[in-house]
C-alpha cells in the first residue's frame, strides 16, 4: 500500500513506472533536466513464459532478477536497456506488459473503450495465441492492401499518359529509324543533286584521259622516248619505272572515274524520295528535341519501357489481388473461430464479472455482453462486443458507458482487472487509487479482492481509503518537504506501529484522536 496527502508525491511513482513501461518520456517532470535521469525495477518472472522472449531477442536471462531500465537524457532523447542490453522501446514494451499492469485513475475510461472490451473477452477466452497469428496475417493483407492501392493510383495516373506515349512511340516505330541512316541520305542527297554537274566534268575528264592528246597518249609517248635508254644508267630505270607506275595508278583512277560517271544517273524521283525521308527525320529530331537518329532511338525505347512497365504495373495488381484474396479467405477463417471462441466464452465472463460485482455493493447488478459482428475485417477480427450494464433490479440494459457511475466503473473495473490479471500471469498490478468514487463497507469488499489477488501476483495499490491501506502486508507513505529553495519527496516504510498512527489519519478530520486510533487498530486487526 503506498499512501500520502495529496500533492506529496505519489504520482513520481506512477510517472516512473510508466517510463519503463515505455511510455513517452517528457522532460519537463524531471527536476533536474541539466543530468540524465534513470529509472530502473527489478522483478521476477515466469521462467517457462518468458524463455522464449529472451532466447529470440538475444538477451540474458535471470529469471529471479530481470531487470528493466530507462535512460531519459538532458537532449530529451531516451534509452531502454533490459539486463544490461540496450533494446529498443518497442521490445521494452512488450516483456514490461506482460509483467506489469498498470490500472490508473484515467482507465475507468478505456472500460468504455469498445477495443478494451474486446480485448476482455479475448483474455477470458485465452485467445492471445489464436490472436498474435491473426495480427501477423492481418498485417501482411494490410500492406498488400496498401500496395496494391498504390499500384492502382500509379496505374490511374499512367493510363492518362499512355495514349500519349503509344502515339509518339508508333510514330517512331513506323519511321523504322536505323542508325546511319541519315548520314547515308545526307550523302546520297548531295550526289543526286549535283548529277548534272558531276557528269558534265567527268565526261570531261574522260576526254582529257581518252582524247587523241589526252593523258593516255601524252604517257605512251614519255614511255616511248625513255624506254630506248633506261638500261644505260641506274637513274634513268628507276625513273622509267616510276613514270611507268604512275601511269598505271592514273589509269587506274581514270576508270573509276568512268565507273562513277557511268553509275551516277540524274534521278528526281529518287531525289524527291530521300527529300522527304530526311525531311522526317529532321522534324522528328526537331519534335524530340535532339541531335541524330541514334537519341531517337533511345526515345522510342523509353516509351516503349513505360507501355510495358504500365503493363507490368496492371499484371502485378492482378496478382497481389489474387494473393489478397487468398489472405482475406485465411483471415475470416481465423475470425470465426474467435467469433466462436468468444461467443462460447460470454456466458461465463458475465456469470464471473456479475458474481464479483454482487459482493462489491451491487447486488443487484446486470451486465450483458453483447456480441456483433463487424462490416469488415479489424486488426482484432471480425467482432464488435458492447458491455451492457445496469446496477438495479428490472432496470433497462444500456451501454456501460450511459448508465455507470465513476463508482460504478471502479467496481467494475476491478473485477474485470481482478480477473484478466491472474489469467495472464502478469508479475505485478498496481492500482492508482481504483477505489475513487467508493467508501464504507464497499472499500473494504474492494480490499478483500485485491488482497485475493495478492496470492498470485505482487499488487501494488495508491489508496486515500483506511479500509484499503490496512489490508496490505506492506505500507509506503508519501511524504515531502519544502525550505527556501526546493521541495524534497520521501518514501517511507512504515513499521506496525507507524501504520497504526498512519490509518488512525487517515480516519480523522484533523486531530487523531483515540477512537480513531482504536479503528486504525481493528482494521489491521482484520
Amino acid at each position: 500500500m503506498i499512501t500520502g496527502e495529496t500533492g506529496a508525491g505519489k504520482s513520481i511513482v506512477i510517472g516512473a513506472i510508466s517510463l519503463i513501461l515505455g511510455k513517452r518520456a517528457d522532460l519537463q517532470s524531471l527536476k533536474n533536466k541539466s543530468e540524465k535521469c534513470v529509472v530502473e525495477g527489478n522483478f521476477s518472472v515466469n521462467k517457462t513464459k518468458f524463455e522464449s522472449f529472451f532466447s529470440q531477442n538475444d538477451l540474458d536471462f535471470d529469471p529471479g532478477n530481470t531487470i528493466l531500465r530507462r535512460e531519459i537524457l538532458p537532449s530529451g532523447k531516451s534509452r531502454a536497456f533490459i539486463n544490461d542490453t540496450p533494446v529498443s522501446l518497442t521490445q521494452l514494451r512488450e516483456l514490461a506488459d506482460q509483467v506489469l499492469d498498470l490500472h490508473s485513475q484515467n482507465s475507468t475510461t478505456l472500460l468504455q473503450s469498445s477495443s478494451f472490451q474486446l480485448a476482455v473477452v479475448d483474455h477470458f477466452c485465452k485467445n492471445a495465441q489464436l490472436l498474435k497469428g491473426y495480427s501477423k496475417v492481418f498485417d501482411q493483407y494490410q500492406q498488400l492492401t496498401s500496395k496494391v492501392e498504390q499500384l492502382r493510383q500509379s496505374e490511374k495516373i499512367s493510363e492518362t499518359e499512355q495514349d500519349f506515349f503509344k502515339f509518339q512511340y508508333e510514330e517512331l516505330e513506323k519511321s523504322e529509324l536505323r542508325p546511319g541512316e541519315q548520314e547515308e541520305i545526307e550523302e546520297e542527297l548531295k550526289v543526286l543533286n549535283n548529277a548534272d554537274e558531276i557528269k558534265t566534268r567527268l565526261s570531261a575528264v574522260t576526254n582529257l584521259v581518252e582524247g587523241e592528246h589526252g593523258m593516255n597518249s601524252i604517257f605512251d609517248n614519255i614511255l616511248s622516248e625513255i624506254k630506248p635508254i633506261k638500261n644505260i644508267s641506274r637513274e634513268l630505270t628507276e625513273m622509267y619505272s616510276r613514270i611507268d607506275s604512275t601511269f598505271v595508278e592514273f589509269s587506274d583512277v581514270a576508270r573509276e572515274l568512268m565507273k562513277i560517271d557511268e553509275v551516277i544517273e540524274v534521278n528526281p524521283q529518287r531525289s524527291d524520295e530521300l527529300t522527304g525521308r530526311i525531311n522526317l527525320i529532321y522534324h522528328l529530331e526537331q519534335k524530340h528535341r535532339v541531335n541524330g537518329i541514334d537519341e531517337l532511338i533511345k526515345i522510342k525505347d523509353s516509351y516503349l519501357g513505360k507501355i510495358e512497365q504500365h503493363q507490368s504495373v496492371s499484371s502485378e495488381i492482378q496478382e497481389i489481388e489474387k494473393q489478397l484474396a487468398k489472405i482475406k479467405s485465411q483471415l475470416t477463417g481465423m475470425a470465426d473461430e474467435l467469433s466462436t471462441k468468444r461467443k462460447l466464452a460470454i456466458p461465463d465472463i458475465e456469470s464471473q464479472v456479475t458474481g464479483k460485482i454482487s459482493g462489491l455493493g451491487m447486488p443487484d447488478a446486470k451486465i450483458v455482453l453483447k456480441l456483433q459482428k463487424t462490416e469488415g475485417l479489424a486488426y482484432n477480427g471480425a467482432d464488435r462486443v458492447s458491455f451492457m450494464f445496469n446496477a438495479n433490479k428490472g432496470g433497462e440494459l444500456q451501454e456501460m458507458a450511459k448508465v455507470a457511475s465513476g463508482g460504478e466503473l471502479s467496481r467494475l473495473m476491478l473485477a474485470i482487472k481482478s480477473q484478466i490479471a491472474t489469467g495472464n500471469l502478469v508479475s505485478s498490478i498496481i492500482f492508482d487509487e481504483i477505489d475513487s468514487g467508493v467508501s464504507g463497507e464497499i472499500a473494504g469488499k474492494m480490499a478483500a479482492i485485491m488482497q485475493t489477488l495478492a496470492k498470485e501476483i505482487q499488487v501494488i495499490s495508491i489508496t486515500h481509503l483506511p479500509q484499503i491501506a490496512a489490508r496490505g502486508h506492506h505500507h509506503y507513505l508519501v511524504t515531502k518537504d519544502s525550505d527556501e529553495h526546493s521541495t524534497t519527496t520521501y518514501v517511507k516504510q512504515l513499521t506496525e506501529k507507524d501504520r497504526v498512527v498512519e490509518i488512525a489519519k487517515m480516519l480523522s478530520d484533523t486531530k487523531i484522536s483515540n477512537s480513531a486510533l482504536q479503528t486504525a487498530q481493528e482494521l489491521l486487526g482484520n
